[in-house]
């Protein structure tokens, strides 16, 4: 699947930082999606923004342009400070950015499964990220380890050595190009292998 055959994305936040991880973690999350960043509303207006799926705005700029995201409600996610949104915003489904790595992935997992639950308005998964990497043993690691277990725990709980669970989880971390518990988090929600309920 071309890049430009999949639904966009558009962050709209001057923080460049905070832009640039949203984007890599919604990478992550819709792995189908192109996301694009954009500094302020003058840019986005100037690359068709009608072209976009959903519009990640920061709050200020949402106020500042309300008459254009109120029209598109259902598409903008407001990214706030703070868990006590505005009255203004109430009519917008927030994300609040503030809170821990593993808080925030869980928000964007919710607000993926609320809208695209069994990616139902998306297109199809490319073929190469349908296939089945893992091995079932490595799958059953995974899932425990999503759910908060450590290496000792899930020895215990799968029967097998400590040391084997520490190789299965080097070999499902090269396997999936992961980096980090919060990515695997992500994968392991995504592809239907643990219900976000018990993360």
């Amino acid at each position: 699947m071309k890049s430009e055959n999949r639904p966009q994305i558009a962050i709209i936040d001057p923080n460049t930082l905070a832009a640039v991880g949203l984007r890599q973690m919604l990478q992550s999350v819709m792995p189908i999606m192109t996301v694009d960043t954009f500094g302020s509303f003058a840019e986005l207006e100037a690359n068709h923004p009608e072209h976009y799926f959903h519009y990640f705005t920061a709050m200020n700029i949402v106020l500042e342009n309300r008459a254009f995201f109120t029209k598109r409600r259902q598409k903008t996610i407001v990214l706030t400070l703070s868990l006590d949104s505005t009255p203004l915003l109430s009519q917008f489904h927030c994300l609040c950015v503030n809170v821990p790595e593993q808080q925030l992935v869980r928000a964007l997992l919710m607000l993926q499964q609320h809208a695209h639950h069994g990616g139902r308005n998306l297109p199809p998964m490319p073929e190469v990220l349908q296939r089945k990497v893992l091995s079932d043993r490595e799958t059953e690691v995974m899932t425990l380890i999503v759910q908060g277990l450590i290496n000792k725990e899930i020895a215990q709980r799968l029967n097998i050595e400590l040391s084997t669970v520490v190789t299965h989880r080097k070999n499902i971390m090269r396997k999936l190009a992961l980096k980090s518990v919060s990515a695997l988090t992500i994968y392991a929600v995504v592809h239907g292998f643990v219900d976000i309920n018990k993360i």
